[in-house]
């Protein structure tokens, strides 16, 4: 019988993205994959080597927080020895904006979500809610993260990521320029990326701001895929 694979969620920060009840829709899904699975509220966790060592999937959800120097490196030389690293959102794009190594580990940072037109502006988190689609790349078709999934829709927060060409792109996204926007021609972002590192894989997905879209069939299937795609 095989070793069991090991898992640490890691979440936290900003409760706008639900980091507790977003991350919990995934913790049965690796129990059932054969993890054992710990949750921190914290990235302290990163800076434990002995722990480290012994982690085969990482999923982070922890969105505006700041990571200590010591925990960035216990991170990043995880990911170089072969540890997975996963996650959605701000909890993995718009994380520790501190730290450059971590921005250079991700591979892409969240810049911008437009909002609706001016005249509907509420002042509600639903301003920046608006249609958009995610495209999958021809050639990530039959990626094993992206097989069978075809462009499909959301309305939600629509990402603008800066980001490198070392990254592997699997699905995008394209920000309309609208009349009352100070861009003056549509900008594509990555969507659904991966990026090898070290031994280690990397897979961030943009949508994912809060459980409905989480839950979104899919959003979901984009990844559950990509966790045992990064992981060991």
């Amino acid at each position: 019988m095989s070793e069991q694979k090991h898992a640490i969620v890691v979440r936290g920060g900003w409760d706008g993205h639900q980091p507790v009840e977003a991350t919990d829709l995934f913790i049965p899904y690796l129990e059932e994959s054969g993890y054992r699975v710990d949750v921190h509220d914290s990235p302290a966790v990163y800076a434990d080597a002995d722990e480290m060592r012994q982690v085969d999937l990482i999923l982070q959800c922890n969105t505006k927080n700041t990571i200590e120097k010591a925990e960035s490196a216990g991170l990043i030389a995880a990911v170089e020895a072969g540890t997975g690293l996963a996650g959605w959102h701000g909890g993995i794009a718009d994380s520790y904006r501190n730290d450059a190594d971590y921005l250079q580990l991700i591979g892409g940072q969240f810049a911008h979500h437009p909002r609706v037109h001016p005249d509907e502006v509420t002042g509600e988190r639903s301003d920046y809610y608006i249609p958009h689609v995610i495209e999958v790349r021809p050639e990530a078709a039959e990626h094993p993260i992206m097989a069978g999934i075809e462009d499909f829709e959301l309305t939600t927060e629509q990402y603008w990521v800066l980001s490198d060409d070392y990254n592997d792109v699997l699905a995008t996204t394209t920000l309309a320029a609208r009349p009352w926007d100070p861009w003056k021609r549509p900008v594509t972002s990555p969507a659904v990326w991966t990026r090898q590192w070290g031994r280690g894989r990397i897979f961030v997905c943009t949508p994912g701001h809060s459980v409905d879209v989480v839950e979104n069939t899919n959003v979901r299937t984009i990844i559950e895929r990509g966790l045992l795609w990064a992981s060991r």
